[in-house]
Order: structure tokens, then C-alpha cells, then sequence
């Protein structure tokens, strides 16, 4: 027995005219994708550049910033789990961003990537703008919630996933 998962987005047609409405609901998605896999990888390069970041203690550190954040977040051993090693989280989250944004904008295994952004969003938001008042001050809740569209719809245009489902389809002699 085989097992798959669909991801298109869009109803199929044969050979049938689509209306406007139809033709451009494929690319509902597109700007937001892009405004995140660009964000996620300048975030990334922008952690990977800066020499004052990737260590444990002194201004503008990843150490500082966690242990400045560790009595206000909601979950305070998340991180304490980080201050073990500060610098590899460090490079963890820049890592991941960088995975993410990549995946994102390329469309390559984008609702995986789409998960991971949110993931990240999500620990973000509750360790380091847990604090923020009111609630929506904290851009991370605004990010998680960005990305949870894409976990869903995944890349349905201008993306390697959609190249990959266009393929198998022809080899397949039709629609599926």
C-alpha cells in the first residue's frame, strides 16, 4: 500500500477554463512567502555576522540576552536549557532560520519548513517577548501566526515542491 500526501492547493482541472478567482488564489500565498523565507534568512546571516552575538557573555550576546529573559519568559527551562550552551544555540537558531527561510522561499519541502519557522517562532515567543505588553506587542506571536497558512497550504506555485508534483503528474499520464 502506498502512501502520500497532497500538496496542492488548488482544485484540479482538466481541461476546463479556470476562472480568474481560481487562477489567482494559487498565489494568495506567494508575498507572504517570500516576505518570510527573506526575513528568516537575513535573520540567520544577520546572527552568523555578528561577532558580539555568538558568545556567552559581554553586550549584544546571546548568553546576556537569554539570561535577561529568563525570569520573564514563560517557560524559564526552556531557557535554562539554552544557557548550558549559549553559543550552540546560537548557532542552532541561526542554523534553523537559515534551513527555514531557505526551504520557504525555494519551496522545498515547504510545509516542513513552514513547521520549523513556526516552531521557532513559537519558542521565541515564549522565552524572550513573553514579556511584552500588551501581548501583541511581541512581533513572534505575529510570526507564528504567519507562518501557520503555509504549514497548511504549503507552496502551490514557483516552487521546487510544485515542479516535483508537476513531474510525477506527467510521468503518472495525467492529472495525478
Amino acid at each position: 500500500m502506498t502512501h502520500s500526501f497532497r500538496t496542492d492547493t488548488h482544485a484540479p482541472y482538466y481541461d476546463e477554463a479556470r476562472s480568474w478567482r481560481d487562477s489567482i488564489s494559487q498565489y494568495a500565498l506567494l508575498p507572504l512567502r517570500i516576505f518570510l523565507g527573506v526575513t528568516f534568512i537575513y535573520a540567520g546571516l544577520d546572527k552568523l555576522t555578528d561577532s558580539a552575538f555568538m558568545k556567552d557573555s559581554g553586550s549584544g550576546s546571546i548568553g546576556d540576552m537569554m539570561r535577561s529573559v529568563r525570569d520573564s519568559s514563560a517557560i524559564p527551562a526552556l531557557v535554562d536549557l539554552s544557557l548550558k550552551n549559549p553559543v550552540g544555540f546560537g548557532y542552532a537558531i541561526a542554523f534553523g532560520e537559515l534551513a527555514v527561510g531557505i526551504g520557504t522561499l525555494l519551496g522545498i519541502l515547504a510545509r516542513l519548513a513552514a513547521l520549523g519557522g513556526a516552531l521557532i517562532s513559537l519558542s521565541l515567543w515564549l522565552t524572550v517577548s513573553w514579556a511584552s505588553d500588551p501581548y501583541y506587542y511581541g512581533n513572534d506571536l505575529a510570526y507564528l501566526m504567519a507562518w501557520l497558512p503555509l504549514v497548511l497550504a504549503g507552496a502551490s506555485v514557483f516552487s521546487v515542491d510544485a515542479a516535483l508534483r508537476a513531474r510525477r503528474r506527467h510521468r503518472a499520464g495525467g492529472y495525478r
